[in-house]
């Protein structure tokens, strides 16, 4: 590898998987690519370049699918496409060594013979783990307080991690037999990749842009199932309402992009913290959901709490300084505070408005239904 004879033949190949590769992009850009949808199908024309070709050609094919991207899909931060650059582009490299350190005539790979293609699947795995390895480190290390199994697998990823390396083995054989079989590998590829992009639309579309939580109306649909559920199981149910203290002040102080960061951070503190089945949503401004299947009072005072202590604990930098903030919550219970979520809303934010008015930084619930008071009859005179 530390040399390479660049051939014409391989040159061709590069160049017409690249162009596959551009076809994918352009297919992208029509359809529209907003901010926080970022899996696409790309990896079926990576693969081939590290299975067929040799490594250096593996470090230079993200580079150029990823400049195109910025330029023609949607321009972000430069260091974020230099970073995916980088980890596709070694990942790429380390499968492409290996297959080719067992695998040197690649011309086997196209013969269907198990052993070269059973290598391929497994050099096409190492790509999968090194790259989401490399991706998962750089996000933990930016952002401590972020579970690993949020940047690393869940099921979804999961599964379209394999489609890709299927994909991506099965165009290198393809390619590998004859170079213009690419043109029958494309169009089922593009029109994955569009039916993918338009899951992550749809995905998109129920999501608060900055936080990444539910946004309103999604969380309101999620909430009214959970309700449904619970009254047919009876099942206990709780909901929050957690308010950012002292919001406005953070923003007449360090400006709305700082109080942006402030409210990803809250959020992020708020997830990290829940469990998997709860319910998490922006309401609007500085305020946020939870609705807690299967909590009763105790429970939801509990979580409320730990909610309350961690976020405190959080501090964001800005202008060489450290932002801390505090939160504020309403808890209310179903059956014991209303029965629906109209009512539940309303006791919660009751309760929140009684937080406020005692202080802030607390948890509150809605405060005893006040008994009209009871006359006694007058005495008789006695005669």
């Amino acid at each position: 590898m530390t040399f390479t004879e660049f051939e014409l033949p391989q040159l061709l190949t590069f160049t017409a998987l690249m162009a596959c590769g551009a076809v994918c992009i352009e297919a992208t850009r029509r359809l529209g690519m907003p901010a926080g949808v970022s899996r696409d199908l790309l990896s079926a024309w990576w693969l081939p370049v590290a299975l067929l070709l040799p490594p250096v050609y593996a470090l230079f094919a993200p580079i150029l699918l990823q400049v195109l991207l910025q330029w023609r899909v949607r321009a972000t931060v430069i260091y974020r496409r230099v970073f995916s650059s980088a980890a596709i582009g070694l990942a790429g490299c380390t499968a492409s060594v290996v297959f080719h350190h067992f695998v040197p005539d690649v011309a086997v790979l196209s013969r269907g013979t198990a052993g070269p293609i059973l290598l391929a699947v497994g050099c096409a795995a190492l790509f999968a783990v090194l790259n989401t390895g490399l991706i998962a480190v750089a996000a933990h290390t930016s952002d401590p307080d972020t579970r690993w199994r949020d940047v690393l697998w869940d099921r979804e990823s999961a599964l379209l991690d394999v489609v890709e390396l299927c994909l991506g083995v099965l165009v290198a054989i393809a390619c590998g037999i004859n170079l213009a079989l690419l043109i029958l590998t494309l169009p089922p590829v593009v029109l994955l990749q569009r039916s993918l992009l338009h899951a992550q639309l749809q995905a998109a579309a129920r999501t608060d842009p900055k936080t990444g939580l539910l946004n309103a109306a999604a969380w309101q649909r999620e909430a009214d199932t959970e309700i449904v559920r619970a009254r047919r199981t009876g099942e206990t149910l709780a909901l929050l309402i957690v308010d950012i203290d002292h919001f406005k002040r953070v923003n007449d102080t360090y400006g709305h992009l700082v109080g942006d960061q402030v409210l990803a951070g809250v959020a992020a503190t708020l997830r990290t913290q829940l469990r998997d089945y709860d319910v998490v949503g922006r309401f609007g401004g500085e305020e946020f959901v939870v609705l807690l299947p299967r909590a009763d009072v105790a429970e939801a005072r509990r979580v409320a709490e730990r909610l309350r202590s961690r976020v405190g604990r959080m501090a964001i930098a800005a202008d060489e300084a450290l932002i801390t903030v505090t939160i504020s919550a309403g808890v209310a219970v179903m059956s014991l505070h209303g029965d629906d979520l109209i009512e539940l809303l309303a006791a919660a934010d009751l309760a929140l408005y009684r937080a406020k008015e005692l202080g802030r930084d607390r948890i509150c619930l809605p405060a005893p239904a006040q008994r009209p008071p009871t006359t006694e009859p007058a005495p008789e005179p006695q005669p």
